[in-house]
């Protein structure tokens, strides 16, 4: 290929030279001109080497299949990679190079591999990597540095992201004839109405093309049209905008490239936009793309889509050869070779695949004196780095085998047209299945199964005029189901011209058997040739998925756009079958790549995993509170005084609680609010144990498991109202909690009228627990009875707390006599004050979660994600009595299951050192004897460990198996030191196992810490 820049013509702009590099080499183009139209205009030939092969490659297209284009663009921390040359806009300064080649694209070492092709057939890494097994370190070092397509930056990303969520009433993917027309009807409706298109013009294949619409350029009418819609106030025009996800409920994701275009120094703002976008009607006119041939050495340097070709030469003003062969099976082939006449590129003939050409396109080829040669193919690009040539041959009419040879022809550019293939991967994203078109020998949208519409050549319609029909009334038919009022206007005139018929060639068929002859390339981003295709379906992979994973058909960033037809009718044709019972691979979201710094938008950073305060946050850090990090929540851990150890504070904490008044935030606690009719019978599907006849006013502790039986989280859920609930869930496990109740009513209960909101943030909760805590409400809140007979444990009432509208709940995590008050959060720090101060006479003393979790371990209190590890059962935590044998629930079938029934499962117990005074480390595995050799059987691990000061010792709970049966029996911890500690099994409540601490009647008197310590020295436990 010799490409050069035409002396006129095109949409570029000659006053504005751009200058940029490529592999390092000073270029320039035009303002205009993409990456790919530059380089051509240069002579770049060579533009990257093949996957596997190491083959030079050059530019095959002119959009988003382009298969081999596919650079690093930029440098430092704004380097980009996996980008299509044929997709970015020429800038001053744009620095591109190559991937995987070394030395240089002429000269690879790597080119080598083509040499062992008989050697890597498809699926070989199958069967050579795996043996030795030793050997898999190296393989994997040489194949990860021979994969990928460019390398990520080093540097932090200098760029800013952003991201929008936006409603339309129709939204419009593709800006050609279609998508202009569909806009048009649509927006004179007054709907409100995005069109979206990911080039930076709009007007799709009319920007590439000599047409003439109402006896005028069509570009005219695309900038008429684009004006009309740029005016009016409901419609939202977005160039530059790659719709590439389309997903349950017409939610679509778009990629707006905002300053991709621009020089670094130019680009203010944003670098790109995702758009989350909520449509009410899609309208799909995202075009064709054209097929290539599949002959022999189809992949050379100088091998092209004809559409490709026409595009160069009409749009950029651009000559990819001098000396052009133009091989087709469908009229689109004798558009290009008048294209190319007419910039003065020699035709060397127009071969097509078949027999009758005596169309209007044909005569008026014919017509110039060109040479036309009907029923031949070209069976090989002749060449090596580059297209010198094409050898020719008598197509037979079966059209499976040749005939005999026909002329050689010297030509720089082999430009083929195997027919256009629908789009139909968005469609396809939606659910729709697509269906084989015999006629059109493509396939075409399926019936929908969303709100959403094909029109154009999305749908198989190839002319100009019924394009611009189908637009029209599939905008107009969108908006009417919006509500809005047709407008179907009139189209500008088209001339329609009568088409031969495409006759279907989905292989050239070879001078030797496939796989003996030169590679006929179907896939050439991944290298998967027509032999590939073949040995898969000999070694039995029929299904398409499996021929796909096999030979890498439609992987990568390709995903399909070019080369899955062709191979898919490869599939057909070897198994006997129709193409459409072989079906088509799975489209998969993005349509095209989309940065990582796009998902993220501004959440990095100190926003990637944002950090919550509660209200009463100044307070604790004004005390000197240490925080640690729950979930995303910053919770006090402990309040030191001057010269406190963590352990001392702790302790000093643990038995203000139990002696007099314990203050503890409880704000991050997880709350979700549950509303509707349906709302009883949700939490009985949700939670093991029975919530039917739970009274209003009254609270009951509830256990959620996974749908494998294991518990996921607990937590207390009040009974507000008749239809009205309030969840409450572990902190760190809030929002996973939401999801998945969320999961549930959407998915497999939609009939249930649940309504679920989190209000973790709504309410500010203070604890207050020990004997005086009665004594503390009651003098800080009004409207409630806070007497034992009106205010039962596990109950809520509704009142006021410093004359706050409040709810107060009598619950218990700490064991003793406890009260949880809840205020709107903007009150919270008031609160905290109120009760700091009223309580000062009491004894109040600020706790944090160290000692939360001493306070619950001395109970035998679980924490979820601490005491359970996902592979526990509430039988296994001595909770068998919270699993209802009268309902269903999640998880109740897989709990019956003869593994969840072993006696020597492990379980939930508690473990006292021989030396009261030695913690055991929480994770420290625990074994049978105090003797062992590596590797030794473990019998459990230690979940929750701590001193507490109220018991006078060591603490810890642990799951061990067959523990319940187990009790006093030794058991050792082996540290990694070398040095064992033991222990004994024991019950998991360490302190008041009747339970009378939270239901105490009335405050004792006041006591010193001495006379606590004094008391703990002779042996005494109070209960």
């Amino acid at each position: 290929m010799s490409g050069y820049r035409l002396r006129q013509g095109g949409r570029i702009d000659r006053d504005r030279r751009l200058e940029f590099t490529f592999n390092g080499r000073p270029l320039y183009g035009y303002a205009g001109d993409t990456l790919a139209s530059a380089l051509i205009a240069n002579g770049v030939d060579i533009v990257a080497r093949s996957f596997k092969y190491r083959r030079p490659r050059g530019i095959v297209g002119a959009g988003a299949e382009e298969p081999n284009a596919i650079l690093q663009l930029g440098e430092g921390a704004r380097t980009l990679p996996v980008q299509r040359a044929t997709q970015t806009e020429l800038y001053y300064g744009l620095a591109a190079r190559m991937v995987n080649c070394w030395p240089s694209a002429d000269f690879d070492l790597s080119g080598a591999l083509g040499w062992a092709s008989r050697l890597l057939p498809a699926g070989f890494y199958y069967k050579t990597f795996k043996w030795p097994a030793s050997y898999w370190k190296h393989y994997e070092h040489v194949i990860r540095a021979g994969a990928g397509l460019g390398h990520a930056p080093n540097d932090a990303d200098a760029d800013t992201y952003d991201k929008r969520n936006a409603h339309c009433d129709v939204l419009i993917v593709g800006a050609g004839p279609a998508g202009l027309a569909a806009a048009l009807a649509a927006g004179r409706s007054s709907a409100r109405v995005i069109l979206a298109d990911e080039s930076s013009e709009f007007g799709g294949s009319l920007l590439g093309s000599n047409e003439r619409l109402d006896d005028r350029p069509a570009t005219a009418w695309v900038e008429g049209a684009r004006a009309e819609l740029a005016a009016m106030p409901e419609v939202t025009l977005l160039p530059r905008a790659t719709v590439f996800g389309y997903y349950d409920h017409n939610f679509l994701t778009i990629l707006e490239r905002l300053t991709d275009h621009l020089p670094a120094t130019q680009a203010q703002g944003p670098r790109q936009r995702l758009w989350r976008l909520r449509a009410k009607q899609v309208v799909v006119a995202t075009g064709a793309i054209e097929r290539p041939l599949v002959f022999g050495d189809n992949d050379r340097p100088g091998v092209m889509l004809a559409s490709a070709v026409s595009t160069y030469v009409n749009r950029y003003a651009v000559a990819p050869g001098r000396r052009a062969v133009v091989f087709a099976n469908n009229d689109n082939g004798y558009r290009t070779a008048l294209d190319l006449h007419r910039a003065g590129v020699a035709v060397a003939a127009v071969v097509d695949s078949r027999r009758d050409v005596d169309g209007v396109w044909a005569q008026a080829v014919h017509s110039l004196g060109l040479n036309i040669m009907p029923g031949q193919v070209v069976v090989q690009a002749r060449g090596r780095h580059r297209v010198t040539g094409a050898r020719t041959a008598l197509l037979a009419a079966d059209g499976k085998s040749l005939a005999g040879e026909g002329p050689r022809l010297d030509c720089d550019l082999i430009a083929m047209s195997g027919g256009f293939s629908p789009v139909v991967h968005l469609q396809s994203q939606s659910g729709a299945r697509p269906r084989f078109d015999e006629t059109r020998a493509c396939f075409v949208p399926g019936d929908p199964v969303q709100a959403e519409r094909s029109a154009g050549a999305a749908r198989g319609t190839w002319d100009t005029a019924g394009c611009l029909r189908e637009g029209s009334e599939a905008g107009a038919a969108a908006a009417a189901a919006c509500g809005f009022e047709m407008a179907v206007g009139a189209h500008p005139a088209s001339t329609a011209v009568a088409e031969t018929p495409l006759v279907p060639l989905w292989r050239v068929p070879g001078l030797k058997p496939v796989g003996r002859d030169a590679k006929q390339f179907v896939d050439y981003q991944n290298d998967t040739t027509a032999a590939d295709i073949h040995l898969a379906i000999r070694e039995n992979y029929t299904s398409i998925e499996h021929v796909k994973r096999y030979t890498a058909l439609g992987f990568g960033t390709d995903q399909g756009k070019l080369g899955n037809i062709n191979g898919m009718a490869i599939v057909a044709e070897r198994l006997g079958k129709p193409l459409a019972a072989v079906g088509t691979t799975t489209f998969r979201p993005a349509y095209t790549p989309v940065t990582f710094g796009a998902i993220a938008g501004r959440d990095v950073g100190a926003l990637l995993d944002a950090t919550r305060y509660t209200p009463m946050h100044a307070w604790h850090v004004a005390r000197g509170a240490v925080f640690e990090n729950v979930g995303q929540w910053k919770r006090a851990r402990y309040y030191p005084l001057p010269g406190e150890t963590m352990q001392q504070a702790v302790e000093r904490e643990c038995l203000a609680t139990h002696n007099a008044v314990g203050v503890l935030d409880y704000s991050t606690l997880g709350k979700i609010d549950i509303q509707g009719p349906d709302a009883a019978e949700f939490l009985d599907r949700v939670y093991t144990n029975n919530w039917q006849k739970l009274a209003v006013g009254r609270c009951r502790y509830g256990m959620m498991l996974g749908e494998d039986g294991m518990v996921m989280d607990d937590g207390v859920t009040a009974r507000l109202g008749e239809q009205h609930y309030l969840m409450t869930t572990s902190t760190g496990n809030a929002a996973h909690v939401m999801a998945w109740l969320e999961r549930w009513l959407q998915t497999e209960w939609p009939q249930l009228e649940v309504y679920l909101t989190s209000v973790t943030d709504h309410w500010a909760t203070v604890s207050i627990a020990g004997p005086s805590s009665r004594d503390l409400v009651s003098e800080i809140c009004a409207g409630i009875d806070f007497s034992a007979e009106a205010f039962a444990f596990m109950s809520i009432r509704e009142g006021t707390a410093a004359g706050v509208p409040a709810r107060v709940a009598r619950v218990s995590f700490t064991g003793e006599l406890s009260f949880e008050i809840n205020v709107p959060a903007e009150h919270g720090r008031y609160l905290w004050d109120t009760v700091m101060a009223v309580g000062e006479k009491y004894g109040a003393t600020p706790y944090g979660t160290e000692t939360m979790h001493v306070l619950r371990a001395e109970k035998g209190f679980i924490i979820v994600g601490q005491d359970t590890d996902g592979s526990v059962t509430p039988a296994d935590l001595g909770m068998a009595g919270l699993l209802s044998t009268k309902k269903d629930f999640i998880g109740r079938r897989s709990l019956a299951r003869s593994y969840l029934q072993r006696d020597d499962r492990r379980q939930l117990v508690g473990l006292l050192t021989d030396d009261p005074a030695e913690v055991l480390p929480e994770g420290a595995q625990l074994i049978d004897s105090a003797t062992y050799q590596t590797p030794v059987p473990m019998v459990g691990f230690v979940t929750s460990s701590y001193y507490s000061a109220r018991v006078g010792r060591s603490i810890a709970l642990a799951l061990v198996e067959g523990g319940r049966e187990r009790f006093d029996d030794a058991i050792f911890a082996p540290l990694a030191e070398g040095r064992v500690i033991a222990a004994r099994i024991c019950s998991p409540v360490f302190f008041d196992a009747q339970g009378s601490r939270q239901n105490v009647q009335s405050s004792p008197e006041p006591k010193s810490a001495e006379h606590d310590r004094r008391r703990r020295s002779a042996g005494a436990v109070d209960t």
